[in-house]
């Protein structure tokens, strides 16, 4: 019996691991990333779709439906257009769905506010629905990538 039958992980592999994360935290403590740099990174990035075609608010139940008496928390109806394109989104205290007219699959990102980690990713079917078990926090926006054309739609709050 080796020294590797009886460890399930290899000890200098771990130690590597270890040595790395322990890198990476004294990094970041004594040399940080300057916030203006982490300003301008997050700035950049969102041109990396400046061509992307915007789609428009036409409806949005807080402001365009009529109160419903005996109904406390209705979910909000959203429908975004641009030119050919229609989304029409629920959103929920227990997430949102949504689907894509003319139905085509699609990739759908759930853009927030000013945070830095990468956007939720979702995904259109081929009848175009798509759904989420997270509420959209604060200011949102989507982002649909169907074939090689790219929307955004207008951001919201939450």
């Amino acid at each position: 019996m080796n020294r590797h039958d009886d460890h399930p992980f290899d000890e200098e592999e771990f130690g590597a691991g270890l040595l790395e994360e322990e890198l990476r935290q004294a990094a970041a403590i004594l040399d940080p990333v300057p916030a203006e740099l982490r300003r301008t990174a997050v700035e950049a990035y969102t041109l990396h779709d400046l061509d992307a075609r915007l789609a428009e608010l036409t409806f949005d139940s807080l402001v365009d439906a009529i109160p419903v008496r005996g109904v406390t928390d209705p979910p909000r109806m959203l429908t975004f257009r641009t030119g050919e394109l229609t989304v029409d989104v629920e959103v929920t205290t227990d997430g949102l769905m949504g689907q894509v007219l003319p139905p085509q699959p699609a990739r759908i990102e759930v853009l927030g506010g000013a945070r830095v980690a990468a956007p939720d990713a979702l995904t259109a079917d081929d009848m175009g629905r798509f759904t989420s078990d997270t509420p959209p926090a604060g200011p949102f926006a989507l982002r649909l990538r169907t074939g090689g054309e790219v929307v955004v739609t207008e951001w919201l709050r939450a």
